[in-house]
């Protein structure tokens, strides 16, 4: 019997050595392991609930659109789970909590909000993870002392953002004085702060800075910015703060300031709510907003609407090159898909020149993978009108 008992031992080995049992994982940050006859799980962790849903549900719509074009990825289907991240740093952290806790998952595309990239990117880096954020713009995200072993993004990078404005508000608008107002969050503060110093390097003044608190009335923060009459008020923020400004903005004393908002704001809810106000406004945001036909025409036809925000095309990107990666670094043993953590961050990280319907993807050692492709629109109606460059 213990002759017997040693050749079967023997022979599992040997079948294990050459593939047909389950392959021992040699990957310092761990493997996903895909039992047979089971989908492949990647999460969405956007924002799907409060003001700011809009701008998640179209990066989710993104996500789901990609899903659909590949079909199956490494000869699994796709299992899609949602998570709410709630546009902060407490819901990127517990959302992120969540999902670490989840051994099969194999990637996430979130988050929505620089404030909850930025807490969610610190767990799920530690827990092996990566992560692809379609909308979180803050360039503390991959600054080299802050950036996450596990992050990385689609949108360009706030630098770049606020070069744009800048260059637009001192050349085309002729601008020589700025104020700006933000929430003080990574996003928002740190875009407005970047455009200031980018609006001096042209030779303009930035006469204001103003933190608002989120959700409260902005009549103090006008009242204040009103005695240095700027010629531009500049407010990188999201849909209700930004739609109370723009409405009270030519009543509290700013009737000629020009008005330009970012992409927080590039969302039909916003129109909807700033209304008559908003006519005329100027917002930055990605130049692929109405570039790619074929992909509006596509989102269109699934969910019988233009795209409610602009984020969609960066996370169809997002979710496209996690499935490229995977294909790369996707092993089989038996009847299981092995998907080695660190190889599947390395793959993401060398992703070059894949063309994507938001741009050319090309990421960096600190997980900037979009080209500042940045427009100036203008809101005509109902509509974002790009009219620079």
């Amino acid at each position: 019997m213990k002759k017997f008992a040693l050749t079967i031992l023997v022979f599992s080995l040997a079948l294990t050595a050459c593939g047909g049992g389950s392959a021992a994982c040699d990957d310092p940050l761990g493997c996903v392991t895909v039992a047979p006859g089971e989908p492949l799980t990647i999460a969405a962790m956007l924002t799907l609930s409060g003001s700011n849903a809009p701008l998640g549900l179209d990066a989710l719509r993104g996500v789901e659109l990609a899903i659909a074009d590949r079909g199956q990825v490494a000869n699994r289907n796709v299992n899609l789970i949602q998570e709410d991240e709630l546009c902060s740093a407490e819901g990127g952290q517990a959302a992120a909590d969540r999902l670490a806790q989840n051994e099969n998952l194999a990637g996430v595309i979130g988050a929505t909000c620089s404030s909850a990239s930025q807490t969610a990117a610190t767990t799920l880096s530690e827990a092996g993870m990566v992560m692809i954020s379609p909308s979180s713009t803050a360039a503390l995200l991959t600054a080299k002392e802050q950036h996450q072993a596990g992050f990385l993004r689609t949108i360009y990078n706030d630098s770049s953002q606020a070069s744009a404005v800048a260059r637009f508000a001192y050349v085309v608008l002729g601008a020589r004085t700025m104020a700006v107002i933000h929430d003080g969050s990574p996003y928002s503060q740190g875009l407005a702060e970047q455009a200031c110093v980018e609006f001096k390097g042209y030779g303009g003044k930035c006469v204001a800075q103003f933190q608002i608190e989120s959700g409260s009335s902005p009549l103090g923060a006008l009242g204040h910015i009103k005695l240095f009459d700027p010629e531009v008020l500049y407010y990188p923020l999201y849909t209700v703060d930004g739609a109370a400004i723009t409405k009270l903005a030519a009543t509290s004393g700013l009737p000629n300031a020009a008005l330009i908002g970012s992409e927080g704001l590039v969302s039909a809810d916003f129109i909807a709510q700033a209304a008559n106000e908003a006519q005329g406004m100027y917002l930055s945001g990605p130049l692929e907003l109405n570039a790619d036909l074929s992909f509006s025409q596509k989102y269109e036809a699934r969910y019988h609407e233009k795209q409610i925000a602009t984020y969609a095309a960066q996370a169809y990107d997002a979710a496209m090159i996690l499935f490229n990666a995977i294909e790369k670094v996707a092993k089989k043993s038996g009847g299981s898909t092995i998907i080695p953590r660190q190889a599947l961050r390395d793959a993401l990280f060398s992703t070059r020149e894949y063309q994507g319907v938001s741009g050319t993807i090309t990421c960096s050692p600190l997980g900037d993978c979009a080209i500042p492709n940045i427009g100036i629109y203008q809101v005509k109606g109902l509509e974002f009108k790009l009219i620079f460059p």
